[in-house]
């Protein structure tokens, strides 16, 4: 079967980086059906298009910043042809023939692959080693060594760089392609307003009936900005309600098992807090509080 791949690439305020993306798709030895950009930067990007003109880009703009919302909107708006639909975040950069990599791995996809993800070259160095290599932390469905697996506690494992294409139960949306059928069944869940975990709850949904692959061939690396978070309280509340609400959607995990990693997950938190004296690490464990006892007091509990 021939593919048409058309590329969805949310985006806000990231001009130099999405230049940086488009420039590395241009120089693909296969290039995409269709991309699309969906933007939600203050400052519109549309003349960007003009420096590609290899590219078939289409611009949308999207006021309100979601990563959910913008991928969902970009599923709408790819062409009929398409029979595949990418992801790509814009801080990413593809290595020199990983598309080519990619679409001979769809050209002989085994029967029920749903999503294939690019293979990350740079990925960054585990944390929690000591308390992932526990063998009561697996027996118990904590964590698992496993690359790619979603244990009973909702924590998914990180898959890293693969030296052989891997089956897996979830797939990150950072560079990854999914048949467009699949999006008849599934859609991004857009109560996902902050880009955490909105992967895993999209992809392990579809891994509960479809294959998920990583394809070792297809490279790319990711260049997140290095910089502190702009609000860690934030993420330290959206740490902990995007992680339980995951957790309720799907009932095959347990609840009190996320609770317990989560708890431990704190309290390295604060210990990294007082150890380094870094105070985005107290502002983070100052979120963790706030939401883990407004969740369970029901002061903002949002149900599945």
């Amino acid at each position: 079967m021939q593919h048409y791949l058309s590329f969805v690439i949310a985006t806000k305020d990231r001009l130099n980086q999405i230049r940086r993306l488009l420039g590395s798709i241009q120089a693909q030895s296969h290039l995409p059906y269709q991309i699309i950009i969906v933007d939600a930067s203050q400052k519109p990007l549309e003349d960007l298009i003009k420096e590609f003109p290899g590219l078939s880009i289409k611009y949308l703009r999207c006021v309100t910043p979601s990563p959910t919302r913008q991928r969902n909107i970009g599923i709408e708006a790819v062409d009929q042809k398409t029979t595949l639909v990418g992801f790509i975040d814009d801080d990413a950069v593809l290595e020199i023939d990983s598309l080519k990599a990619m679409m001979e791995f769809w050209r002989q996809a085994p029967e029920n692959v749903a999503g294939a993800a690019f293979n990350m070259v740079n990925h960054p160095k585990a944390s929690l080693v000591f308390f992932k290599s526990i063998p009561l932390v697996k027996a118990f469905g904590l964590y698992d060594r496993r690359k790619g697996v979603v244990p009973a506690s909702g924590f998914q494992t990180m898959i890293g760089y693969v030296t052989e294409t891997t089956y897996t139960q979830w797939l990150p949306t950072g560079a990854v392609v999914w048949l467009r059928g699949i999006f008849d069944e599934f859609r991004f869940d857009e109560w996902f307003d902050y880009n955490y975990l909105e992967d895993v709850d999209f992809s392990y949904r579809v891994g509960k009936k479809y294959k998920l692959a990583i394809v070792a061939g297809a490279k790319y690396s990711h260049y997140p900005e290095h910089e502190k978070r702009s609000n860690d309280y934030r993420f330290g509340k959206k740490e902990i309600s995007n992680r339980i609400y995951f957790v309720e959607k799907n009932q095959e995990l347990s609840l009190p098992k996320c609770y317990l990693v989560l708890i431990i997950r704190m309290f390295i938190t604060l210990s990294l807090a007082m150890r380094q004296a870094r105070f985005y690490h107290f502002q983070r464990f100052c979120g963790n509080i706030v939401e883990i006892l407004g969740y369970n007091l029901n002061l903002h509990r949002k149900k599945p």
